[in-house]
């Protein structure tokens, strides 16, 4: 399923649906993956992409494959960017990793997310997964209360089922709404840059009335 050569060259398929899956799925995995660990990758949008051109193919289980592959790869990323963040956490100099977690989570928003986290625990990560640049702050909170990584994988596995579940479903709703899947990855990109654009629209808003 090469989702990618859809997004980027919008013209019909023409490779054999099978090579497309052997280079489309490895590079889902591989490219959320490293989006999870360096966040400048809008990996929703690739999640959506990769599901319009699965909706638009004839091959069984291609979206339950799409699902599969987005999640696993979120999930191990975030785990992932934990286990380096605590490793971060436990030395004199820091790290790298660490300081690239705290340069992403404004102290506004670490402090809302401590204050969410004490509240509600476990559920806040799932949540977190689902707002648009919630999931550092919330990673971050976790980090200074010092959960175990145990504990934060526990959290972070349905959080990462959901997220996948709805990018998955806007590239569904972009993949039934047009004919060719050029015209359902467009959408469903665009839908995805609403919807991470939105929220601080709407507090600008807020904090300008």
């Amino acid at each position: 399923m090469s989702w990618i050569t859809e997004a980027v060259s919008a013209t019909a398929t023409t490779s054999p649906e099978s090579t497309q899956q052997a280079i489309g799925y490895p590079s889902l995995f591989l490219l959320v993956l490293f989006g999870a660990l360096v966040p400048v990758i809008p990996t929703g949008a690739l999640v959506s992409s990769a599901a319009v051109v699965a909706f638009h193919q004839t091959a069984p289980f291609a979206l339950a494959l799409v699902f599969v592959t987005a999640s696993l790869a979120a999930f191990l990323g975030d785990v992932a960017l934990y286990w380096l963040g605590r490793r971060g956490m436990g030395s004199k100099n820091g790290s790298r990793w660490l300081e690239a977690i705290r340069a992403r989570a404004p102290e506004e928003r670490l402090e809302q997310a401590q204050a969410k986290l004490a509240d509600h625990g476990v559920a806040v990560l799932v949540l977190s997964r689902l707002v648009p640049a919630g999931r550092i702050p919330v990673m971050l909170a976790c980090l200074m209360a010092e959960w175990p990584i145990r504990r934060f994988a526990r959290g972070n596995a349905p959080a990462c089922l959901a997220w996948a579940v709805t990018y998955q479903l806007i590239g569904i709703l972009g993949g039934s709404l047009f004919p060719e899947p050029w015209e359902g990855v467009v959408a469903a990109v665009a839908l995805t840059v609403v919807i991470s654009v939105v929220p601080s629209l709407w507090k600008r808003v807020r904090a300008a009335s």
